[in-house]
């Protein structure tokens, strides 16, 4: 596949807004998270006054929340018996004189004890059941939605009566767990959203009493990085209304012409060279929250593929691998449809970075187009920048045939060293020299402090032990105006330099990178 090039989709967003409530993703005592109505809170610990994600919502609407609990009392990290736990509720709030209506058509909530995760047993290519809910709470809840099923614990509709607040949803965090929610609805009329967390008592009462507490919840690790934040150094997560819950896209191909290969969920690092970048933007945001949510979590991606050509094919997913890690990472764990005219399939992919996986057998004909459907909404805990592609079996066959003999070339070599032997210096690989202001490395993906103790007892101590102690009221600080968050041009021109990684992975997946990063310098 060497010398081969990727083509962009040009694909397009809707505009529907939806609330993204993901900053802090690891969340530590009760308070606010994020709030679109007018006003500002206080982060307890500093004093500070921080804007609201000032938006009204009116019509078409969504919801996405995924958060990490890590309770600020060690008792409670306990047994799966003895574990503390955080409840985390989205609240409408009708500011209007007339009763408004919210209606929901798709969505589910899912925590780690309802969808936990086997690692172990989901990676490579599965098909897909009708109850995947040992797929993680993520991807459980992006199946529902890719099904287009609301969960039977959520309601169909909700009445708010005029200058009222009323639940949405909750669900509860076990310590050192993950919640991960996607609902999508309709409104009659105007009106604001939040989402808050909760220890201790968990009653609608409480729940929005502690919305209209004005506090902030503990666990903001990004309010000294802000210039870094606006600038694109620093990533941080999502706190805020994204436009576009929905990407769809359709491209014609002729096999005849070469294999066929696409971005999936691109960003500026990983575009393959076709500059586009799938990224919906922030409408408004938190001060501490991303520019832009480069993940796309949440988001539902439907490409049509009019394909030309005849034969037995593979459709190909792939991530590459130019992170310099010791070992590779999963690079996404979800659910994906697949519909050809025959038939409709949906498998689950367990996929690593720097792998290549063949998701689905295509046999082409010559009499007509041959339309391939790709469907997925992105699910939390991935790292974007995909590469999708189509290419004959044969092609694909010897590209692995290809690994497996480097690989078994590598078995003498291993066992040498047990000899003391001299071992072998693998040939360098091309790597990009693209400048990721996006979150597609794992020290990005996982750049929360709580993945070190000693951060954890830094951000422990700093924080109030009495929440509910008074604070004056300094400077409300306001994040920048959307147009100002754009992110930078993407990288035209891909820089090529020589760097070796061989210690690190095996001589299989340096074949699967130096295919991605050819494809990437194109």
């Amino acid at each position: 596949m060497a010398g081969q090039s990727a083509r962009p989709l040009n694909g397009s967003f809707n505009k529907v807004p939806v609330l993204h409530s993901n900053q802090p993703e690891t969340v530590v005592g009760s308070g606010i998270l994020v709030n679109t109505a007018p006003g500002s809170a206080v982060v307890v610990r500093t004093g500070q006054q921080l804007r609201n994600a000032e938006f009204t919502f009116n019509g078409k609407f969504g919801i996405h929340i995924h958060h990490k609990y890590y309770p600020r009392d060690i008792r409670k990290l306990g047994n799966s018996r003895q574990r503390g736990l955080l409840t985390i509720a989205a609240i409408a709030n009708n500011p209007t004189d007339s009763s408004i209506e919210l209606k929901f058509d798709r969505g589910s909530v899912k925590n780690s004890f309802e969808a936990p995760y086997h690692s172990n047993k989901l990676m490579g290519v599965k098909p897909l059941g009708p109850r995947p809910w040992n797929t993680g709470p993520g991807d459980a809840t992006a199946v529902q939605m890719l099904r287009g099923k609301l969960d039977r614990k959520l309601v169909d509709n909700i009445v708010i009566p005029p200058h009222t607040q009323k639940l949405v949803f909750t669900t509860q965090i076990p310590a050192r767990g993950i919640a991960n929610g996607l609902l999508s609805g309709t409104s009659n009329g105007p009106f604001q959203l939040a989402v808050v967390a909760a220890e201790g008592p968990t009653s609608a009462k409480n729940l929005i009493a502690i919305l209209n507490s004005g506090r902030l919840a503990p666990g903001r690790t990004y309010l000294n990085r802000i210039s870094e934040i606006e600038t694109g150094k620093v990533f941080s997560r999502v706190a805020g209304v994204a436009i576009g819950d929905h990407y769809t896209a359709k491209l014609n191909h002729d096999l005849k012409n070469g294999a066929l290969h696409v971005p999936l969920t691109s960003t500026r690092k990983h575009h393959f060279g076709t500059r586009e970048i799938q990224v919906n933007p922030l409408e408004t945001r938190m001060i501490d929250s991303a520019v832009n949510n480069v993940g796309t979590y949440g988001v539902r991606f439907d490409i049509t593929l009019n394909l030309k050509g005849s034969g037995a094919h593979q459709l190909v997913l792939s991530h590459p691998a130019a992170t310099g890690k010791k070992k590779p990472f999963t690079a996404f764990r979800g659910s994906i449809g697949i519909k050809t005219e025959n038939k409709y399939k949906e498998v689950h992919v367990g996929l690593r970075s720097g792998q290549s996986l063949p998701i689905s057998d295509l046999e082409l004909t010559t009499k007509k187009d041959n339309p391939v459907t790709i469907s997925l909404v992105y699910p939390a805990d991935n790292t974007p920048g995909h590469l999708l592609s189509v290419v004959p079996v044969a092609q694909y066959t010897q590209v692995m045939q290809k690994q497996e003999k480097v690989s078994q070339a590598k078995l003498p070599v291993t066992a040498s060293k047990n000899d003391h032997a001299k071992p072998l210096t693998p040939k360098p690989i091309v790597k990009a020299k693209n400048v990721d202001m996006s979150r597609n490395s794992k020290k990005q993906r996982h750049h929360d402090t709580y993945k070190s103790s000693t951060n954890k007892k830094q951000l422990l101590a700093n924080e109030s032990n009495d929440h509910n102690s008074p604070v004056s009221k300094p400077p409300i600080l306001i994040s920048s105006p959307s147009r100002n968050n754009a992110m930078p041009l993407a990288i035209i021109n891909p820089q090529r330099v020589n760097s070796s990684l061989g210690k690190h992975y095996t001589e299989a997946i340096k074949a699967q990178q130096q295919w991605l990063h050819q494809l990437q310098n194109q």
